[in-house]
């Protein structure tokens, strides 16, 4: 899983093509990501105790982990996401493109 929730991504196919964006939430058995303001419906709500006057509210809803690439926090430029292991062990996700690390995936395994 390359994606996780907090990383800002850019939408690269679909309506909201271009739009930079953060993840607001990340499933892993579906393969979706919510981003905030893409996707976003209209819900309409029936009066309840919670509401006493109903409304609409609006929703982002999830899209394809496809549609989406990881903006790097160093280069700046949307691009692909690898893993490499360090020499302690630790084992962390960089940009393809400039190289740089761009957070801790799992800790260093004991021998």
């Amino acid at each position: 899983m390359r994606i996780r929730k907090g990383d800002k991504v850019q939408v690269i196919s679909g309506l909201a093509k271009g739009t930079v964006s953060r993840v607001s939430s990340v499933d892993k058995e579906a393969n979706k990501v919510v981003v905030e303001g893409v996707h976003t419906v209209t819900k309409h709500i029936r009066p309840n105790k919670q509401n006493p006057q109903g409304g609409r509210l609006q929703i982002d809803k999830p899209i394809d982990m496809s549609n989406v690439m990881v903006v790097c926090e160093s280069c700046g430029q949307a691009s692909r996401m690898g893993a490499r292991v360090l020499e302690d062990g630790t084992k962390e996700r960089y940009c393809k493109k400039c190289g740089a690390g761009n957070g801790q995936i799992s800790k260093a395994k004991k021998a």
